[in-house]
């Protein structure tokens, strides 16, 4: 049966509100600040054969890695009345505090598909609160490491499990809140697809999933092949791994030809004994974003959208590393500079669509008490988005693979013994230019308790780079107690500590000198204007 244009329409809106409702329901349900306020969180739906059919518009390096995770829980051999949760890196995650939960879409006893939710969680056990230690060398230091085992067996939740998690963790009673949030959103998805296959019968939803699917992909082909064929290449820097402060390289080879990318790594640095590699899934969520930004973001969300497009990275590389690798800055950083790299490729090919450089990071702060029911406070904090081909960049919004509201000061207040200093934006930050990059902001934060600070950053010694004659943006500054500190760092702190995030600004498109000579016309034209109202 196909579907006519109408019915298509009608049916990929109902699916993406399904994903969309997920997502309310999980934000809603939730106890922890990072997913209720700051909306950590993803949601999305799948077919029974593992592809993507809608997603909710959340945060694009979760989104982009999510096929790895059903694909790891579908090998398990689901049954109705399942859900599985994992958050392994090397077996269908992308970092530890990220824990994803897939259940099965059941009707009438038969399997359609899977719900999928993921949600940053603020503590996953490991070596220091928050789960996001600046020193990690191998995995085991990072957290609870979860492959994909069975949460909830024929509609029962497993007590024994949950209490394996629960110890592992700070704050477990949140803990069990947000999984149990995350469950309601799985349970959701189930309720709409079944009164989909009421109203519409089982073979026609079945039939739209493979409708959209391959209405994204041609979609997709046929922005590529508006993209000029060619092999574009660019390279880039990470500031250190959290062990030394070498700069570790980030090559990428963009080849496009007719109505297919092909994207290959080669030539990026070898895995590092930090916390920034970065597993192939990630660094295909950020390829996959940056080919949905050069092309139509309009397209819908799915599966065909990632046909047409290969990435490559070698084994053991930065961005495809091996057991045990420490990993949890690899999805937070590693994947913003992915973005920053592949843009800068796909910038050869079009010269004037391709933004100068935004700030280029999380600004992850993590903040967390050092006993088991202390508090553990995570924030990634906006900056500068960089200077745009007909307009100026943004100031003070998450860039790139972040995608997350801010911790409102009063909601932070009231859930942890943090109290804002200052949260403004940054001026000057952003690089001058016909079209000036946004500003970064300025968030100071005093702990009114004994507890152990956290930084991974980004772009404090590399700044984001200007385009077409534009200015690069300014550098981001990290400081406890007025002292600056490395990028990257875990310090112990005692209660009226204040430490401070200056965030990058973004880099500026343009020659500036274009901008001024465009303001002094307006100015004469203003003056002109005026003396021509006086004459009258």
């Amino acid at each position: 049966m196909s579907l006519d244009a109408v019915s298509l329409e009608v049916l990929r809106h109902q699916l993406s509100g399904i994903a969309e409702e997920m997502g309310h329901v999980l934000i809603h349900g939730a106890y922890s600040p990072n997913i209720k306020e700051r909306q950590d969180c993803s949601t999305a739906l799948f077919d029974a054969e593992g592809r993507m059919v809608a997603q909710a518009e959340h945060i694009p390096v979760h989104l982009g890695a999510m096929p790895e995770a059903v694909e790891t829980v579908m090998a398990r051999d689901p049954q109705p009345g399942d859900a599985y949760v994992l958050n392994d890196p090397f077996d269908g995650g992308t970092h530890l505090p990220d824990v994803t939960i897939v259940a099965p879409l059941v009707v009438e006893g038969e399997i359609l598909g899977y719900g999928v939710t993921r949600a940053h969680h603020g503590d996953i056990g490991g070596m220091t609160p928050g789960s996001m230690p600046a020193g990690a060398t191998e995995i085991y230091q990072e957290g609870l490491r979860l492959p994909a085992v069975r949460l909830v067996e024929n509609g029962t939740l497993d007590e024994d499990v949950v209490s394996l998690v629960l110890a592992n963790v700070r704050n477990p009673d949140e803990r069990r809140a947000d999984l149990r949030a995350q469950l309601a959103a799985n349970d959701r998805a189930n309720e709409r697809i079944a009164e989909l296959v009421e109203s519409h019968g089982r073979e026609r939803i079945l039939d739209a999933f493979d409708a959209v699917i391959d209405y994204s992909r041609e979609r997709t082909e046929n922005e590529i092949a508006t993209i000029p064929d060619g092999t574009y290449e660019a390279r880039d820097v990470l500031e250190g791994d959290g062990v030394t402060d070498e700069p570790i390289p980030i090559a990428v080879t963009v080849t496009v030809d007719g109505e297919t990318v092909a994207v290959d790594f080669d030539g990026t640095a070898d895995q590092v004994d930090g916390n920034m590699n970065a597993p192939l899934s990630v660094a295909k969520s950020a390829v996959y974003f940056v080919v949905r930004a050069v092309t139509d973001p309009d397209i819908p969300p799915t599966d065909g959208c990632y046909q047409p497009v290969t990435v490559r990275a070698p084994a053991g590389s930065l961005l495809n590393p091996t057991q045990p690798a420490a990993v949890v800055g690899g999805n937070v950083e590693t994947s913003q500079r992915v973005t920053d790299v592949v843009l800068a490729a796909f910038a050869e090919a079009l010269p004037e669509e391709i933004p100068a450089q935004g700030q280029g990071t999380m600004n992850n702060l993590i903040i967390g008490g050092r006993t088991e029911t202390d508090f553990t406070y995570y924030e990634t904090i906006a900056g500068g988005f960089g200077g745009r081909p007909a307009r100026d960049g943004m100031d003070g919004v998450q860039v790139g693979m972040t995608n997350t509201l801010n911790t409102p000061i009063e909601a932070l207040e009231a859930e942890y013994p943090l109290r804002v200093e200052s949260y403004t934006l940054r001026p000057n930050s952003g690089g001058d230019g016909r079209y000036r990059g946004g500003l970064g902001l300025v968030r100071s934060v005093t702990v009114e308790a004994d507890a152990t600070v956290s930084l991974l950053t980004e772009r404090r010694q590399v700044s984001p780079a200007g385009t077409r004659g534009g200015n690069d943006g300014t550098t981001g500054e990290n400081y406890i107690d007025g002292q600056r500190v490395p990028a990257k760092t875990t310090e112990t702190v005692s209660a009226g500590t204040t430490v401070t995030v200056k965030t990058p600004g973004g880099g500026g498109y343009g020659d500036p000198d274009e901008r001024a000579a465009e303001a002094r016309a307006n100015d004469r034209r203003d003056e002109k204007t005026g003396a021509d109202a006086d004459d009258t």
